[in-house]
């Protein structure tokens, strides 16, 4: 057989169901050996696109995703998704196509050393080189993809590779586990936490990623503890629980950071610095960190650990509590602090100016919803309204990226989230830059039949951008733009198109949308004036 087909039928080992991309000349023989396959290939209208999907089927699934480009710049266009999916610690799997060996040593059309551009962004990435090695780089690809902390690798495969004989066959695959931690160690965990007047959970992306929310759960109340979600953690503790914190990283003050301040020692659990600076909430790094993860902390002044407990999180965790005493904390704090933040969200749900207030959209937008419906975030202004008012009840059903936090994530994303998911209600929220960057693949979910609703925020420029240039300087500079007619441009492509006309109209919109079964985009204008009230109000907080 041709080092293609053997290539495809290694990634039918693996259990791939999908492939997101763009295909070219340097890849004709991958897809049509796909002709024959059970693998569906998923046509998208950018390569980026196409990791974002990849990314988002991962962290979904806790599988690779997998995604495909050709060379030059169909590689160069998908690195930014594979980047994204790298540091969001999404297990994926990326393939290139590459110029045939003979011309690699010159510099010739469309050629670079993508395997070094790749290097950077991934875990591990290789070239196939010759045909014999094929079992053993795609086993090694989803191996490393999906060993802890999970993340991106590559594979490129040379078009005259491609065509090759060869005679092998996939290998057989092997499962690996995280071992437990050792028992003193999580004796002298419980004798921190039991010891501890204000213990404070901070709880991140890796509670999701080993699957330990209910876990995690029973640590909280048999010690009685708060939690913080990052927010990649959301939704791991459901916001209705009294000891819930909600989510904290906005950056500078806010209401949850009064947690930090009081805490006496910070139980972080699955918690990678990209999900939150430490020092935005340990500054001078005096308050004593436990680490709970699948590996050692990374060395940081404002992340001063005491102890690392390093294995299977969601073992780790449960043999923490069983060593536990059951423990009695006053946590009437706690209830302070949620009280404010429901406060400002409840002091908005009766709104009615226009162009619709951010806490107005999020209100409405909850409310609709499902328990279970799967929001995504785009990045922009909205992602951190989103971020830290959109509550959730479990885990990844608010995804945000804030590692690379590429803008252009929530449509692609949707895409993916709604192949996964295809029973649940999934919205998009976009603001108008950051869909423009990937709203050509409207069109993917209309051929792929996939009811996703779009929430578009409009404020015709960078409003997270005039943010930040207004706190700085109190002016804004070139981040102005102009808009298409966003209802023409979506019905164009076959969507419904909804237009928020009046502030009242906003929650019967949404539900209309997610009742109708089909591809939807609302056009929401949104009153980012409040950007700078909430800096002004977060400056007023004293914890």
């Amino acid at each position: 057989m041709k080092v293609a087909e053997l290539f495809i039928k290694c990634l039918e080992k693996e259990g791939v169901e999908y492939i997101f991309g763009v295909p070219g000349e340097e890849n004709i023989d991958i897809m049509d050996a796909l002709h024959d396959s059970t693998i569906q290939f998923i046509l998208t209208r950018h390569e980026t696109s196409a990791a974002f999907m990849a990314g988002t089927y991962g962290r979904l699934t806790g599988k690779p995703g997998v995604c495909l480009a050709t060379l030059g710049p169909g590689a160069t266009n998908l690195l930014t998704g594979v980047a994204n999916a790298n540091m969001d610690l999404s297990p994926v799997v990326a393939i290139t196509g590459q110029a045939g060996l003979g011309r690699q040593h010159k510099v010739s059309h469309q050629y670079y050393d993508i395997v070094s551009v790749y290097e950077e962004v991934t875990k591990w990435n290789a070239q196939i080189k010759t045909p014999d090695i094929v079992p053993e780089v795609v086993r090694k690809a989803f191996q490393v993809a999906t060993q802890e902390k999970t993340g991106a690798t590559h594979i490129e495969l040379p078009e005259d590779v491609a065509k090759m004989d060869v005679d092998s066959s996939p290998l057989p695959i092997t499962n690996h586990h995280l071992q437990e931690a050792d028992e003193p160690v999580i004796t002298e965990a419980a004798k921190m936490i039991e010891q501890a007047n204000h213990p404070l959970v901070l709880v991140g992306n890796g509670v999701t990623r080993g699957s330990a929310a209910v876990e995690l759960l029973a640590l909280m109340k048999k010690a009685n503890l708060p939690v913080v979600h990052t927010f990649m953690g959301k939704g791991v503790v459901p916001w209705t629980d009294e000891h819930s914190l909600l989510t904290a990283g906005i950056g500078g003050n806010d209401y949850i950071t009064c947690g930090f301040t009081e805490s006496d020692l910070i139980i972080a659990i699955g918690f990678d610095m990209v999900e939150y600076s430490p020092k935005k909430w340990n500054p001078e790094g005096k308050i004593p960190i436990l680490h709970i993860d699948t590996q050692e902390a990374e060395i940081d002044a404002c992340y001063p650990v005491q102890l690392n407990v390093v294995g299977n999180i969601k073992e780790n965790i449960k043999n923490v509590s069983n060593a536990l005493t059951a423990t009695e904390r006053n946590l009437n704090w706690v209830s302070h602090v949620r009280n404010k933040a429901f406060t400002e969200l409840e002091t908005f749900k009766d709104d009615t100016e226009f162009p619709v207030k951010p806490q107005k959209i999020i209100s409405d937008l909850r409310s609709v919803l499902d328990e279970d419906s799967i929001v995504i975030s785009d990045v922009g202004a909205h992602k951190m309204w989103m971020a830290r008012m959109y509550h959730c009840y479990q885990p990844n059903t608010c995804l945000i990226s804030n590692g690379l936090a590429s803008m252009g994530v929530a449509v692609p994303s949707a895409i993916a989230a709604k192949m996964v998911h295809p029973e649940r209600q999934v919205v998009a929220v976009c603001g108008d830059g950051s869909f423009q960057m990937t709203s050509a693949e409207l069109e993917t979910a209309m051929r792929l039949n996939l009811p996703i609703v779009i929430l578009l925020w409009r404020d015709d420029g960078y409003g997270l951008i005039e943010w930040h240039q207004m706190k700085a300087f109190n002016r804004s500079s070139h981040i102005k733009f102009g808009n298409p007619d966003f209802i023409q441009l979506a019905k164009s492509y076959g969507f419904e198109a909804l237009n928020v006309e009046k502030t009242e109209d906003l929650k019967a919109t949404i539900a209309k949308a997610v009742s109708l079964n089909k591809p939807v985009l609302i056009d929401c204008q949104v009153d980012y004036r409040e950007n700078m009230k909430l800096t002004e109000r977060l400056g007023n907080i004293i914890c």
